[in-house]
């Protein structure tokens, strides 16, 4: 699992929705790539306080990379950025 963060929630899901090839699911340990936006679903109960204590920043966003090709998750991560 890897996270970055896109600095606001707005820029987050923006990310998120952009993906083509990233699932966009919550479980982990899936053979595909995964994409999820805690603060809009898993973590969206909590309160801003609560999301920070809990590490959740807005635009925090939790990758899990799957077994597609290296070149095509780079590429749909590039692309989804850039958008």
């Amino acid at each position: 699992l890897i996270g970055m963060d896109l600095g606001t929630k707005e820029a987050g899901a923006k990310f998120i929705d952009n993906l083509k090839m990233l699932y966009h699911v919550a479980n982990i340990g899936d053979a595909r790539s995964l994409a999820i936006h805690p603060a809009t679903t898993t973590h969206s109960q909590l309160t801003e306080e609560e999301l920070l204590a809990a590490g959740v920043t807005p635009g925090y966003i939790r990758l899990s990379i799957g077994i597609e090709h290296p070149d095509d998750i780079i590429a749909d991560l590039k692309q989804a950025l850039d958008a």
